[in-house]
């Protein structure tokens, strides 16, 4: 389904290749987790060599639901993403409440969620306290906003710069560790136990959620099809890459890590990064890992920022979501309002919460969309048989059962460990369906076009 036209008006404009669909799939996804997430895996897990395993299978699922999704997006290649795929599924309903939750939290909760990390990494080269760190965070959403909405041009080469940064930030760390010091070397002899496997399946679990966290985004590239080149070509294919992009990066910053510190001292790290770079430069390091992980941020808000508000556009020109959002600036041919509105959503929720209660919330709803989302795949399979399938995923229909029942193991931890936070997350979906029905009531469908 093609919405880069509508009704005779603006175009979105196609101008993301497969670079820059990578970009956003790296930038997006790596933030803050690669910091600090090492920490709560290595609390759980006691050895070197079960901490990269769960990397490991970090990525290999996050591969699976890519793998998943990008026969989706070749068989509806336009802009929506997630959403168009909940509702050929699901149905009408499903996709609204979707969209729903993406604008209310899931989308708005991440943001803010990266934005109160600004605020904090902020504070540590700069002398800001409280209000100040929420200063920060909200001028930063305020700012990408104001960038994304100079159109898709602009906020693809800010995520192009931003990614190159932080990988290269990342690469740099890396080769200063192994320049000095072997792969693993603070944890000689101790990289499986003796005993052989020393994990439960619920320590291997938990670590599995902190991981999860850190490879959360990779499915927002989708919502950008309408702004790509030769979406069927290249979505695939820039998921299918920068999955194992992230995966590399993660395994080899982890193990740099452990070449430097035990696993006590990863485990007792409130910022393993630092604490790592610490030991081999001194108190600068502090600095200067606070500065890589300001461009990481920055990058990963601004791909969030660039793909996301597509989502909204796509279900209002659907006809199922305010008209308002579907109307493209006729300059910059991008949706100016729901870019401005999810703005300053995401800054109202910036001064609303703190990154506990964000986490949770997105997490939460999160996980929940990528289970249905994947689930999807097997229901379309039988829903639209005839359907052209340009791509096909590999192993159907056991990697994407794999994934949706990790997934749903992601949702049920953060039901048992933030039951408050996770009850809320799902009373705000809730409260789509009134929102819902007097939106129906109010205006007729309107008809899909088959040229958008």
């Amino acid at each position: 389904m093609d919405r880069s036209n509508q009704a005779g008006g603006p175009r979105l404009v196609r101008e993301l290749g497969l670079f820059d669909a990578t970009a956003i799939v790296v930038g997006v996804v790596i933030g803050s987790g690669i910091f600090l997430v090492p920490s709560d895996v290595a609390r759980v897990l006691a050895s070197p060599g079960s901490a990269l395993l769960v990397w490991l299978a970090g990525g290999a699922l996050s591969l699976f639901g890519a793998l998943s999704l990008a026969e989706l997006n070749a068989m509806y290649p336009g802009a929506g993403g997630l959403y168009t795929f909940l509702r050929q599924a699901y149905g009408d309903r499903a996709g609204f409440l979707y969209t729903w939750a993406f604008l209310l939290i899931m989308n708005t909760g991440s943001l803010s969620a990266l934005a109160v990390a600004f605020g904090l990494y902020s504070a540590e080269l700069l002398p800001l306290g409280t209000a100040g760190q929420k200063a920060v965070a909200v001028g930063v959403v305020l700012v990408l906003t104001g960038v994304n909405s100079l159109g898709v041009r602009t906020g693809k080469w800010v995520q192009n710069i931003f990614t190159l940064a932080k990988l290269a930030g990342i690469g740099l760390l890396c080769a200063l560790v192994f320049a000095q010091r072997s792969p693993l070397e603070a944890n000689a002899g101790r990289f499986w136990p003796a005993g052989g496997w020393e994990p439960t399946w619920l320590q291997f679990g938990i670590a599995l959620v902190a991981v999860m966290w850190a490879f959360e985004g990779w499915a927002w590239v989708s919502f950008s099809g309408g702004e790509m080149k030769n979406p069927v070509r290249d979505l695939p294919r820039a998921l299918f890459f920068g999955t194992l992009i992230l995966a590399a990066v993660y395994l080899t910053a982890s193990t740099a890590y452990y070449s430097v510190l035990t696993v006590e001292e990863v485990a007792g790290a409130e910022r393993v990064a630092t604490a790592t770079m610490t030991q081999l430069l001194g108190p600068v390091a502090a600095g200067l890992i606070a500065l890589l992980i300001l461009v990481s941020i920055f990058g990963s808000l601004n791909g969030s920022i660039l793909t996301s508000t597509r989502c909204y556009y796509a279900i209002a020109v659907d006809g199922l979501f305010f008209s308002a959002f579907a109307r493209l600036h006729p300059r910059t041919r991008v949706p100016l309002l729901a870019i401005l509105v999810q703005g300053l959503w995401g800054a109202t929720l910036v001064l609303l919460g703190t990154f506990q209660q964000l986490f949770t919330a997105v997490i939460f709803t999160s996980w929940i969309s990528y289970a249905a989302v994947v689930a999807a795949v097997v229901v379309l399979r039988h829903k639209q048989r005839d359907r052209p399938r340009p791509y096909r995923v590999p192993g159907y229909p056991w990697l994407p059962a794999l994934f949706v029942l990790a997934a749903l193991g992601i949702v049920a931890s953060a039901l048992v460990s933030q039951p408050l936070h996770a009850g809320l997350a799902f009373l705000l979906i809730l409260s789509g369906l009134p929102v819902y029905a007097l939106l129906q009531r109010s205006r007729k469908r309107k008809p899909t076009s088959p040229t958008r």
